[in-house]
């Protein structure tokens, strides 16, 4: 029965869009002058605002120090008023600490840590509106903050979360999706060259689905990369006019 609610008999969603359209992303770099790095960012109902800060000297335990490339430090957590439920521990919590880990395995594989060895590089991402995605909304604040903070990269890591409803992939799934029982997936790509950076199950999905889904899902992630890429386009544009260069 919800698959019938969340796609009409016409290939229409609940919010009016296509099954393999994407959101409308706005986003803007360079929100905070005191961070190395830092840029906002919206897809559909969903706020994430990224703050990056490094390459510095290791702080903490000298025992984390790498001799060989940095270390990435992500830390992500969820405004107290970004859903309708208000959380006593916004951060902290198992989620919080699991999607840390998710981020920080994601842009590991995307920062070329090698040229900053012995050094640290911190991602904050804190949520503070959500409407589904959360995972891939930060992905994508995040990789124009470190873009700003003139991190090199491999490639740009854009992340997209897919689900299958009525043998149909839908892409850039909204919170009522999501919670509507759809079997779901969140990927990280690196675009150019096809590379996964990161894939996400949290429910069960029958093996024959799997490549629909990861080809939706690839080919998501490579129109967010063009929203990305010019956002990073026009704030280059932007800060060559205010330096007069």
């Amino acid at each position: 029965m919800a698959g019938l609610e969340l796609l009409s008999d016409q290939g229409y969603r609940l919010d009016g869009r296509k099954a393999t359209e994407l959101r409308k992303v706005q986003a803007r770099m360079g929100v905070f002058a005191q961070a190395d790095g830092s840029a906002y960012l919206e897809q559909g109902n969903t706020k994430a605002l990224a703050v990056v800060y490094g390459p510095h000297e290791m702080r903490g335990s000298r025992s984390r120090t790498l001799h060989d490339r940095a270390v990435i430090n992500c830390q992500y957590s969820m405004a107290t008023f970004s859903t309708a439920e208000r959380k006593r521990r916004p951060h902290g919590d198992r989620k919080s600490t699991e999607m840390s880990l998710h981020l920080k395995q994601t842009f590991e594989a995307a920062v070329m840590t090698q040229l900053y060895p012995r050094s640290q590089i911190d991602i904050y991402v804190k949520i503070l509106q959500s409407d589904g995605g959360n995972y891939s909304v930060c992905v994508n604040a995040a990789t124009l903050a470190v873009i700003d903070a003139g991190i090199p990269m491999r490639d740009y890591v854009c992340a997209c979360t897919v689900g299958f409803v009525d043998e149909t992939p839908l892409a850039d799934l909204c919170y009522a999706e999501e919670s509507g029982g759809v079997s779901s997936l969140a990927l990280a790509l690196l675009p150019r060259g096809g590379q996964i950076a990161l894939l996400q199950m949290d429910a069960r999905l029958h093996q024959d689905h799997l490549e629909t889904l990861i080809e939706a899902a690839m080919t998501a992630c490579k129109g967010v990369s063009k929203v990305l890429d010019q956002v990073v386009r026009q704030h280059l544009q932007e800060v060559s006019v205010l330096t007069g260069e």
